[in-house]
Parts: C-alpha cells; sequence; structure tokens
C-alpha cells in the first residue's frame, strides 16, 4: 500500500481522491460534483483569532447525521479527568511496562488510563494512557468528542484509517488526530502498545523558537498529513464516540469514512521524530530540556502550557567543564516520561523501553547515584548520545495518578533507592 502525504504543519491544505470533488471559489454551493454533501469541523471557537483557529471542509458520500442513536457502553479501564483516585504522595514514581495483553483485544479496548490533570469538560489539563492492541477493529470506527489525540508508538508500526486519508505511523513518529475526527487504529506488523496524551487544552502547536530565530527545532515542512482516500462501503458498522468522560456507540449502514475530498487545517498528521532540529550547549552547562519541545498546548499564562511534548533524541554533548546528565531539580512543571528505545542518560538502568515516570509539582529529582558517579568522572570529549529516544509529557498542573496505576504490579515500588546511596562530600576545609 503507498502512502502519499501533504506537508507543512498547521497550513491550509487541500486534497481529492476524485477530479473536480473539491469545490472551487466557495465552501459550500447549492450543489456539488458527485452528489456530494459539504461538511465542516471545527476545532476551534468560529470566532477564534486566525492564527489560531482550525477548521476544515469535508465533500463525503453522506453527512455525518445519516446515523443511530448511542447506546451506553460500559468500560471501566478509559478515565477521564478529573481524575478520581485515592490520596497520593508527591513521591517519585516508576512503572515498567503494562504486563502484556493475552486476548484479542482492539485499540480502544486496549486503552489504560495511568495519569490526568485538569478537567475535560472545561477544556484544561490532559489524560495519559497506555495503548496496546493486537488486533483490527474490523467494522468499528471511533472519534474523541473529549480531546485532541497525541499518539507515540513504543512497539511495531500502526495503520490509522481516517475521514482525511491513511497516516502508518511506526515507533520514531507521532501522530495527532484532531477532536472530533472519525478514525480506527490497526496492528500493521504484530501487536501495537504505546502512550497517548488526551489533550483537553488549546489544539497542539509548534512553539515559538525565541532567539533561535526561523530555523531549528521542528520544522513546518515536515509535517505530514494524508491525501483524500475514501471508501464507499454500505454494510454493519458502528461508531464509538468518547463524550464527557464516558462511551457511546451506534450503528450505521455504511463506512464512516467516505470523504472524497477536504480542505482546511483541522486534520491528522503525524511527523518523524528523527527530523527535529535539537539545540543544545557548545559552550557549558546542560540546558532547560524545554529546548527539545516539539508541540506545546499552551495556556492564557504566556510561556506556560497545559501540555508540551518534549523529546530526548540522539544528539551530541559538547559542553565544557559541565555535568552532562540532567541536574538535580524541583520545578512547577509536573513531568510524566516514556520510553521509545534504548536508554535514558539520566537512569541507564530501571527505566526501560515501554515504562513510565512521573515526577510532579516540585518535587526533586534528577540523575541516580550510579550515573552521578560516571557523570562526576567522565572525560568530557565530545559524545554521541546514539541509542536513545524518550519523551516528555509535561504541564503546569499536578498529574493525578489513577488507582489502577497506584496499584499497578508495574509501580516500582523501590523507585526512589536509586538516590539512596548518594553520599556526603561536603569538606569545608577544601582549597
Amino acid at each position: 500500500m503507498s502512502f502519499q502525504y501533504l506537508s507543512g504543519f498547521d497550513n491550509e491544505h487541500q486534497t481529492e481522491a476524485l477530479p473536480g470533488a473539491l469545490p472551487q471559489g466557495q465552501f459550500s454551493p447549492q450543489t456539488l460534483k458527485y452528489g456530494l454533501y459539504a461538511e465542516q469541523i471545527n476545532s476551534t471557537a468560529f470566532t477564534a483569532p486566525r492564527a489560531d483557529n482550525r477548521r476544515s471542509w469535508l465533500y463525503r458520500i453522506r453527512p455525518s447525521v445519516v446515523m443511530g442513536k448511542f447506546r451506553h457502553l460500559e468500560q471501566d479501564k478509559w478515565q477521564t479527568a478529573p481524575i478520581d483516585s485515592e490520596r497520593f504522595p508527591p513521591d517519585p514514581m516508576r512503572w515498567d511496562p503494562l504486563p502484556t495483553i493475552d486476548d484479542d483485544v482492539h485499540f480502544i479496548e486496549g486503552m489504560t488510563t495511568i495519569a490526568g490533570n485538569g478537567d475535560a469538560a472545561s477544556q484544561t489539563g490532559f489524560g495519559i494512557h497506555y495503548y496496546q492492541a493486537n488486533v483490527a477493529m474490523g467494522d468499528e470506527y471511533f472519534y474523541n468528542a473529549d480531546g485532541e489525540l497525541l499518539i507515540v508508538p513504543q512497539q511495531n508500526s500502526l495503520l490509522a484509517l481516517t475521514e482525511m486519508g491513511r497516516l502508518q505511523v511506526a515507533p520514531g513518529e507521532i501522530l495527532v488526530i484532531p477532536r472530533g475526527v472519525k478514525f480506527q487504529i490497526n496492528p500493521v506488523e504484530g501487536p501495537i502498545r504505546g502512550y497517548i496524551a488526551e489533550n483537553y487544552g488549546a489544539p497542539l502547536q509548534l512553539p515559538e523558537r525565541g532567539p533561535v530565530g526561523a530555523n531549528g527545532y521542528a520544522n513546518d515542512r515536515d509535517f505530514l498529513y494524508p491525501t483524500a482516500w475514501y471508501q464507499d462501503v454500505e454494510g454493519d458498522f458502528t461508531l464509538t464516540a468518547k463524550f464527557a468522560g464516558e462511551l457511546y456507540q451506534a450503528d450505521m449502514s455504511h463506512c464512516p469514512l467516505d470523504v472524497v475530498a477536504w480542505t482546511g487545517n483541522s486534520a491528522p498528521y503525524k511527523y518523524d521524530l528523527s527530523r527535529f532540529n535539537a539545540m543544545n550547549t557548545v559552550t557549558f552547562d546542560h540546558p532547560d530540556p524545554s529546548i527539545f519541545t516539539v508541540l506545546t498546548s499552551p495556556t492564557n499564562t504566556p510561556g506556560t502550557a497545559s501540555l508540551d511534548f518534549v523529546i530526548f533524541p540522539p544528539r551530541w554533548m559538547v559542553a565544557e567543564n559541565t555535568f552532562r546528565p540532567p541536574w538535580y531539580h524541583r520545578n512547577m512543571m509536573s513531568e510524566f516520561m516514556g520510553l521509545i528505545h534504548g536508554v535514558y542518560d539520566a537512569k541507564e538502568t530501571g527505566f526501560v523501553p515501554g515504562g513510565m515516570s512521573l515526577h510532579n509539582c516540585m518535587t526533586p529529582h534528577g540523575p541516580d547515584a550510579e550515573v552521578f558517579a560516571k557523570a562526576s568522572s567522565a572525560e568530557l570529549a565530545p559524545q554521541r548520545y546514539q541509542d536513545t529516544l524518550a519523551f516528555m509529557f509535561e504541564s503546569c498542573f499536578p498529574i493525578r495518578p489513577t488507582d489502577y496505576a497506584l496499584a499497578s504490579p508495574s509501580l516500582q515500588r523501590d523507585y526512589s533507592d536509586c538516590w539512596q546511596t548518594l553520599g556526603k562530600h561536603f569538606d569545608a576545609n577544601e582549597q
């Protein structure tokens, strides 16, 4: 199966699967070629400023209102903020990968909520989920009315079939699906697992570059959108919706992926993290991790994010006279980390691919004792961090783990032991 993509982050795109399906000069003429229907999907308010406004026009075989009534669908693993869990201390927390599923489970069924913050109803904060799937979704499709989905594959490639087209996404890439867009996700080459941020706040956008200037970090041209692709298939289908923290399901007599053409700037997209142009120090000191921000969901407080998506990719470290791993720190931002592959430089043992860690607001953290000793005596030649790709969901709001996560056998209850052998080196008489 071949794929073609439209490039560029947050730009106006237009694409058609049949010639002339996309009207010219206006969005909703009295009649459309091929007998199509015009339908608009808005990811922001109608009156959002032009720079922030997200919407697309879809030209489809049937409008989305052609469907049955929704019925409630029982589920217990996918939770929505505010997370209602027991009290939890501000201790650093770390998890091994969750147990592998044994039964046949598709993408929606294999969703487990690990933590969250804010409130989906007031459109603040985000949920953090761990997904696993070993079968395709078949005749079931899905959309999320509560938030935008940032999907970070960790094991094996997935194929996303969406209203706007198809995107195949491998570990080392990310997929973003806007609020309300219909899709299904299927394994390509074996069981899949990974991480998801369900963003309730402002749609993700590229961070400002500041003094870096016009180039660097994640560049617009490297974000890829799908070209139009449709299915004109009748039969027995179901559409599952996540709305107000609950799942609902409706019957349909046709496949909902029947968009023949679309134009706009609200659509699924993928990004290859290897294309991130990392900036780093060429003099001294370890820089703030904010320089590795790929996408951000800002709040109304300048420079403060409800959700930052930050990566720690392969890169050179050349800082002189510098303790090169991340320094010990306490942060007003809360940090949830995952490891896609390799080794994270501040935690060379105990933090494994598919695992997770949480350091909440003002919880002290930093390199473990082994890394501290090694970095303090290392020869400071230029060093290439090669086999590594970690990421962080960072937020100005405290992140609350779910009861499931707190009780999970994957929780490393001895995690804080990695710092307990950090000894005293103070000598007041040292010259």
